[in-house]
């Protein structure tokens, strides 16, 4: 929160009340949340906001980017990393839990990039989505694995 705070500041921006209390249910949780999933999570703290407000919140952090979208799932998460405006991200989907990580790397952003502009294509900023199994659940099955094995 404290570095929403300061790019906030930094940009002359405001993190209203709202925008603090939907970025902060996207911090607490460790699964994308859609914009009504956010509103459920907002009410009993207070009053329903309406899902426009939701939406308005979301843009905005979005811009800042202080969230970003996955839009296999039509739901948002909390950047955590702290990279360039622009830097290709990597959302790694579990898909067995819901888990999203997020990775970033200068080199296939430029690899990327190089290969769009060759094409005379200019891209917006790049979301890869990619699918698999976490180490969380890929370790719950494997000992499940040797707990069957042994028997």
């Amino acid at each position: 929160m404290a570095v929403a705070e300061s790019l906030c500041a930094e940009r002359g921006q405001r993190l209203t009340p709202i925008r603090r209390k939907v970025l902060a249910a996207l911090l607490g949780s460790h699964k994308p949340l859609g914009a009504y999933e956010i509103i459920d999570l907002l009410a009993p703290k207070g009053p329903r906001p309406a899902p426009i407000t939701a939406y308005r919140a979301l843009e905005f952090l979005r811009e800042n980017g202080l969230v970003h979208r996955i839009e296999s799932r039509n739901a948002f998460v909390a950047c955590v990393h702290n990279h360039a405006v622009g830097a290709l991200v990597v959302f790694l989907i579990c898909e067995r839990c819901g888990a999203v990580g997020e990775a970033s790397s200068s080199e296939v952003t430029a690899t990327l990039t190089s290969a769009a502009r060759a094409a005379g294509f200019t891209a917006k900023p790049l979301l890869v989505e990619i699918s698999g199994v976490c180490t969380v659940c890929e370790s719950r099955r494997a000992r499940r694995g040797r707990g069957n094995a042994a028997s």
